[in-house]
């Protein structure tokens, strides 16, 4: 049950300055943030100000770092510093998932959940529930458990759709998948484990919110990912492989469920968390479908175009597979113009907030678009 991969982002820092790309109009409002830790301000926003470090301890956020120098280039002249936000917000997801899935009996089975739980990767979804969080005014801590609790449904997502009988894959993030090293049997329980645990997370972690909000939260998240979101995308998603007459139309639902329904779940239940309005709560949920899309049309451009070395991941496999993807219907020039439009029209949706809170979202998306793995 695939909510897709978002594959190492190397590039983070320079989603701005991509090449042939123009910046787009809604970064240039955002504003130097003095109210962030100096840690996310560049040199240049920095300069004047004495700076405390901000200790970054986690393991595979510090192997982040270093593949992030290998693509350095000039952060946002405005000010925001979307590599160090990722890493701090990184973090702190990694250490709370750390804490919240702890070595004990059954030994097995927690070493296999913590085998794919504490990959690495750069926590996208979660981070993008603490952002929403705050965008409304919450306290990212607030949100912490449920921000866990859909990198727990990923990781679960990631490990099923390993398995021999979805899309067979040897490798994910560099390294052999769970049923590779623990076997199918127990990869299976590991999935099952995160998914029930996950919600009993958020049902006894979560303090400062109402009973409604949490009941609310679980009832979204449990849509989101099951015969009306997730789900429903793999199960079409599969009945199409092989399918000649497969139209944009059918490709579209695929995706809004299979990817693209995690990660509105993400900001939904952040905004959530924060005490955000119901107006608030969905014009974010259609900011979270519009990057969701992007991520997909930008997943299969880069399926056809990258090699697994440069995925991380074994490329080709949508062809090899004969699914339709966006560049066999449209062509990828129109895709790629696919892809510009929804980066356009999501951050269009944030121009009713606060633009220095709005910042790493918009990043994010900017991010989304330009990746190159």
């Amino acid at each position: 049950m695939s909510s897709a991969n978002l594959g190492s982002w190397v590039q983070a820092c320079s989603i701005f300055n991509h090449a042939g790309r123009t910046r787009s109009p809604t970064c240039s409002m955002l504003k130097p943030f003095r109210s962030l830790p100096m840690s996310l301000l560049s040199p240049k926003a920095r300069r004047g100000i004495t700076s405390s470090s901000v200790s970054i301890s986690a393991v595979h956020v510090a192997k982040e770092e270093e593949r992030l120098k290998e693509g350095e280039s000039s952060e946002m002249e405005t000010g925001f510093n979307f590599k160090a936000y990722m890493l701090q917000k990184g973090a702190s997801v990694n250490q709370a998932l750390e804490n919240a899935v702890s070595l004990k009996d059954p030994i097995k089975i927690h070493e296999a959940m913590r085998y794919s739980l504490l990959a690495g990767g750069k926590r996208v979804r979660p981070v993008i529930c603490l952002a929403a969080c705050e965008l409304v005014g919450g306290d990212d801590s607030t949100a912490m458990p449920a921000a866990c609790a859909v990198e727990m449904i990923h990781t679960m997502s990631l490990i099923h759709d390993d398995l021999p009988c979805m899309d067979n894959d040897d490798l994910l993030r560099g390294k052999p998948t769970n049923h590779k090293v623990f076997g199918e049997d127990v990869a299976v329980l590991s999935g099952d484990a995160l998914l029930a645990f996950s919600f009993e997370h958020i049902a006894t972690a979560t303090v400062g919110v109402s009973p409604a909000r949490i009941v609310r939260v679980v009832g979204e998240l449990a849509k989101v990912i099951g015969t009306e979101g997730l789900v429903a995308g793999q199960v079409v998603d599969i009945s199409s492989a092989g399918v000649s007459d497969v139209g944009l139309e059918q490709l579209e639902f695929i995706h809004i469920h299979k990817t693209a329904a995690l990660l509105e779940g993400s900001v939904v239940i952040g905004a959530i968390l924060g005490g955000g309005s119901d107006e608030q709560v969905e014009r974010l949920r259609k900011f979270a479908r519009s990057i969701g899309l992007l991520f997909q049309v930008v997943d299969d451009i880069l399926d056809v175009t990258k090699s697994s070395t440069e995925l991380g991941k074994t490329a080709g496999k949508d062809l090899l597979a004969d699914k339709v993807t966006y560049p066999k219907l449209m062509g990828l020039e129109k895709s790629r113009e696919f892809a510009e439009k929804l980066n356009k029209d999501a951050k269009e949706l944030l121009s009713e907030f606060d633009p220095e809170k709005a910042a790493p979202l918009i990043a994010l998306a900017n991010y989304i678009a330009y990746r190159q793995n």
